[in-house]
């Protein structure tokens, strides 16, 4: 059934209501990855493609998580209005409901948002959760990280703060193109994130991403035999591996 948008925002700052998808075999093959986000680096940087940010710049709410799936791209900015009057006027003018209504299942939210007030919150979350997306990517600040913890939901972000966004933030576009942390993603790219960090990889080269990423685990497996079976450190530094 066709997407409606919910009337949040103007018709035109929706730029896509459904997404260009990867088919799931190749989204299943890159879960399987042991090392998921160091082996797609690795082969994004043979391809000479750039998209990964470390953890350091975009850390994990909760260890222990990884997620693969395609963007769904929301853009916040600041915003100039007066805080108070816009409280006491209940002008919200955050608009992630508009990208929560065309979430699929296995979509990734991937906001480019700001800093010191939140982008987002533990009721938006479950409601996120709700639609279908499977984690958060936000280049900003959140806030409830606890409730994110609770739910399970994945989610990586600036940092954390009780400031809201409600009243001092405002949603600009949904599935445009988006900047996180210095790396362009575009509504569709596929996500691969873990403790090690978030690599944004476009969507038309996710194959030759995948395949270049199975070459690199199958020899990183073959190492690894190699070392378990007591090979000597003159063996592994000469024997090919890829």
């Amino acid at each position: 059934m066709a997407k409606t948008p919910l009337g949040r925002l103007p018709r035109e700052a929706i730029r896509m209501l459904e997404l260009p998808r990867l088919p799931s075999e190749i989204l299943g093959a890159y879960r399987a990855l042991v090392d998921l986000t160091g082996t797609v680096s690795d082969a994004m940087d043979e391809l000479g493609i750039v998209g990964v940010v470390p953890a350091h710049a975009l850390p994990p709410v909760a260890t222990g998580t990884r997620i693969v799936g395609p963007a769904v791209t929301v853009r916040n900015i600041q915003r100039t209005a007066q805080i108070h009057r816009a409280a006491l006027d209940k002008t919200n003018t955050q608009g992630e409901s508009e990208a929560h209504n065309l979430a699929e299942p296995g979509d990734v939210l991937v906001i480019e948002g700001v800093m010191g007030c939140s982008n987002m919150g533990g009721q938006s979350a479950t409601i996120a959760q709700r639609q279908g997306f499977i984690g958060a990517v936000v280049d900003g600040t959140v806030r409830d990280p606890q409730q994110y913890r609770e739910m399970g939901w994945p989610v990586w972000c600036r940092g954390f703060t009780p400031i809201t966004g409600k009243w001092r933030m405002q949603t600009v576009e949904i599935n445009g193109t988006v900047q996180i942390a210095g790396v362009q993603v575009n509504p569709g790219d596929l996500v691969c994130a873990d403790e090690a960090g978030v690599a944004f990889i476009p969507r038309e080269r996710a194959v030759e991403v995948l395949d270049a990423a199975l070459e690199i685990d199958a020899g990183d497996t073959r190492r690894k035999t190699d070392i378990d079976k007591g090979a000597s450190l003159a063996e592994l530094m000469t024997r090919k591996y890829k």
